[in-house]
């Protein structure tokens, strides 16, 4: 839209624009919303500086949404762009939402009782009180006001500020001039206006996810030992747990992206698919829009749920993705203590107290809870990175946690330059300018046929000769291990230092980064830097970034061999793309079925069904594939009994990444074991070995079943799908996987060629019409076209227009 229709249109709606609709058959509903000020018990915190009481007032923007429920969103300035984006966002997903500012607020025991579990989207926090404790220890020391008052590069812009402030009033605007129909949150007492500084605070835990999010029980349950003496944790027990913490195949967000150069496309313009997996319930959730400031910003994608800015997209020019890196944000400094004193610890033989933090938590049905945590020049005291990683307080020692993402709210700042950008240069630009992504890789490619990877995220400093002569014992185990340093506290010489072109001081600066331009193609799983393309091998940076030379995940190396074969076709076009993503191949079946099949007679004589239907499996996960379920069932059992290292009769070779190791084990106990387990599994929940693996792996909306295709991470299908395992029934949900998937590319015109597909829907709402209608478009491979251009939007069959302001 033109910026005399725009304004046209804010004014009360104009001819022009009325014209423009008729011509083309449609209907224009204008809903004005007034974004009166707040009451005062609206507030949610004393003191908040930052949009203590948004009123929303002079903010408007006008929405025009699409099929499934896309939002296109129209606005004048930043403000106005964000109080368009919280509007849309509460109409779909306002319980999900105000679920997430009761866990940033400190509020969850208040409302659901300090034992009850948060969803986990936020935090790693096991229970209410702990979530609780932690956000409420991050409010009353003033961490996110402290980032938002400092200045740019190393603290948000002043766009950014604006489009948050936007959206806290776009919010509450929404609250006040509808009734909520979810029944997850109908009626209910917690659902209530939001600040500024809530939305701030929201982005700030997205962004320490990585790192204090992931000990939020241990920094909240740390205290100074009692009388009984606590023995130190286990070298090797803790590297292993350190390893699997932060590996690919235990995590509940990952994700593929790949884009091809010039070269290899029918046109010479580049192309990018986009596959994240993350979460499909909960906080963590993605939410569609096109995002328009006329001559400033025209951007479209997918928002994580509470943030202002499209965070994966494209526009006219360039598209992007991210996967999750394998750096580690987060180091551990092993303290020192003062023997007649727990709580100070020695550095260079001086004592420092540690500071003391007094929390108070109020509970449903009792009295407030209120608990110490402690915190040093490192960061907080923890004494645990998950259930299986202790790290004991002793009367010696102590750990406390550094995560340099506890000074980063830029991340918002890096999505709005690449929304902006017009090529991958700019994009690496706006990377080392802003310096804002906590734990994801950038994959990239533009218009003229250039592409992009980079692992250009905020991690402490850890080189290798820093953690050589700085680590601790059991440093010297977790860091080559799994890239977790230890470091010595003690010791002055030992802090992390800075890099000259970083914004802030302890992480490594843009030139330390491993980049890959213009490469034929860049692909990333989630494994390490090192394969982005295999003929073009990225290497030589510090530990804590990721591993190279190393075995590969079963999905990385099916990844490389599917984009490296599409590459080396050439000629592709966005239809490629689209096949990629649905081919649902299983590597493991590719490497393993065939054998499976052949020792199976030896392990089930007389069992010829097992057997045959493992042999005539067709390697794929759709969901008519026949025999898929139940080596779906034997493949987890079977992963889960052998390890990696004995899993493959052909061991791993840095001189063959991709195709080693090879030929699987079928002599391996476990083999017998996890077979036997699968086929019993499934007969004794009644189902037939040859069921459809749609029949069984399914979820159910509003009382309708919807197949689902796909598969776990051990399998390494690139469109991966986490499900619930029932033993009834089969798979009755999925926990994670694909979700905003985009195939993007551009043909000359003005207007990208782009499908996208929103997995689990617009909305969470079970009475919404953009609750399963994308779930149900993925069901059956299907896409959503995407309108960009204005006629293109103007000339949907859906079209709806929605005029909000304040």
């Amino acid at each position: 839209m033109d910026q005399p229709a725009f304004n046209a249109v804010l004014l009360g709606g104009t001819l022009l624009f009325r014209t423009r609709l008729r011509r083309l058959g449609l209907a224009c509903i204008a809903l004005v919303t007034a974004a009166a000020v707040l009451p005062q018990a609206a507030a949610a915190d004393s003191g908040d500086r930052h949009g203590r009481h948004p009123s929303g007032g002079g903010l408007s923007a006008v929405i025009r949404y699409t099929e499934h429920g896309v939002a296109h969103i129209v606005a004048k300035n930043y403000a106005s762009l964000g109080f368009g984006t919280g509007w849309a966002q509460a109409a779909d997903q306002v319980c999900v939402l105000a679920d997430g500012f009761l866990t940033v607020r400190g509020e969850r025991s208040r409302h659901f009782g300090p034992d009850a579990a948060p969803d986990g989207s936020l935090s790693s926090a096991a229970r209410n009180l702990s979530s609780d404790l932690y956000f409420r220890g991050v409010r009353d020391a003033g961490t996110v006001e402290k980032l938002l008052t400092t200045p740019a590069p190393a603290g948000p812009g002043q766009q950014v500020k604006e489009l948050m402030r936007g959206w806290a009033a776009g919010y509450n605007a929404w609250l006040k001039q509808h009734r909520i129909t979810d029944p997850a949150c109908k009626d209910a007492d917690w659902v209530g206006p939001v600040t500024t500084l809530d939305v701030a605070r929201r982005g700030f835990a997205v962004s320490v996810l990585g790192g204090q999010g992931r000990a939020v029980d241990g920094i909240t349950a740390a205290q100074p030992p009692g009388q009984a003496p606590v023995g130190a944790p286990d070298a090797a027990a803790t590297a292993k747990a350190a390893r699997d913490l932060f590996s690919a195949e235990s995590a509940d967000m990952g994700s593929n992206a790949v884009a091809f150069s010039g070269s290899t496309t029918a046109n010479g313009r580049g192309l990018l698919l986009g596959n994240p997996h993350y979460p499909w319930q909960g906080g963590r959730r993605f939410w569609q829009s096109q995002q328009t400031i006329p001559g400033e910003l025209n951007v479209s994608g997918a928002s994580l749920l509470g943030t202002a800015v499209v965070n994966i997209g494209f526009n006219d020019k360039v598209a992007w993705s991210h996967t999750v890196a394998t750096g580690v944000t987060l180091n551990l400094h092993q303290l020192t203590l003062d023997p007649a004193d727990p709580t100070t610890y020695l550095v260079d033989g001086k004592p420092e107290r540690m500071t003391k933090r007094t929390v108070s938590v109020p509970v449903r049905d009792g009295a407030p809870v209120t608990r110490t945590q402690w915190w040093t020049r490192y960061g907080p005291v923890v004494t645990s990175l998950g259930p299986t990683l202790p790290l004991p307080w002793s009367a010696t020692t102590a750990y406390a946690l550094n995560d340099p993402n506890a000074s980063n709210l830029r991340g918002s700042d890096t999505a709005l330059a690449f929304g902006k950008a017009r090529s991958t240069k700019d994009m690496l630009r706006a990377l080392r300018r802003t310096q804002g992504l906590p734990w994801v890789n950038t994959i990239a490619a533009d218009s003229r046929g250039h592409t992009l990877f980079s692992q250009a995220q905020v991690l402490p400093r850890i080189t290798d000769e820093l953690a050589q002569h700085c680590s601790t014992p059991l440093g010297k185990v977790t860091y080559p291990a799994a890239g977790v340093a230890v470091l010595d506290g003690s010791r002055g010489d030992c802090a992390l230092g800075s890099d000259p072109d970083a914004v802030q001081p302890g992480i490594f600066g843009p030139s330390r980064m491993p980049t890959l331009k213009d490469a034929p193609y860049a692909e990333n799983s989630n494994d390490s830097a090192w394969l982005a393309n295999p003929d073009r091998p990225l290497s030589g940076y510090e530990r804590v970034f990721g591993s190279f030379g190393t075995p590969r995940s079963l999905r990385t190396r099916g990844a490389i061999e599917d984009v490296a074969a599409m590459a080396g076709k050439g000629g592709l076009t966005v239809f490629d793309l689209e096949k990629q993503q649905f081919a649902n191949r299983a590597p493991a079946g590719d490497m393993a079925a065939a054998d499976a099949a052949k020792a199976c007679t030896a392990v089930l004589p007389g069992d010829t069904e097992a057997c045959s239907v493992i042999g005539r499996w067709d390697r794929t996960m759709n969901t008519d594939s026949r025999g898929a379920l139940l080596f779906d069932r034997f493949w987890r059992g079977l992963t889960a009994r052998v390890p990696a290292a004995q899993l493959w009769q052909v061991p791993f070779s840095a001189a063959d990444p991709v195709r080693t190791p090879h030929t699987l084990n079928t002599a391996s106990p476990g083999f017998a074991q996890a077979l036997t387990a699968a086929v019993a599994e499934l007969r004794s929940a009644r189902i037939a070995l040859d069921s459809p693996l749609g029949e069984h792996q399914f979820v159910v909306r509003n009382g309708k079943r919807i197949p689902v295709h796909g598969g776990t991470e051990s399998l390494g299908v690139w469109n991966k799908i986490e499900p619930l395992w029932s033993p009834a029934t089969g798979y009755t949900e999925v926990a994670a996987g694909s979700s905003h998937i985009q195939a993007v590319g551009w043909d000359g015109g003005r207007c990208p060629v782009a499908r996208t597909l929103l997995t689990y829907s617009q909305s969470s709402n079970p009475n919404s019409p953009h609750h399963s209608d994308q779930t149900e478009l993925f069901s059956g491979e299907r896409w959503v076209t995407s309108r960009f251009c204005e006629r293109d939007i103007l000339r949907s069959p859906a079209l709806k227009v929605v005029w909000v302001r304040g």
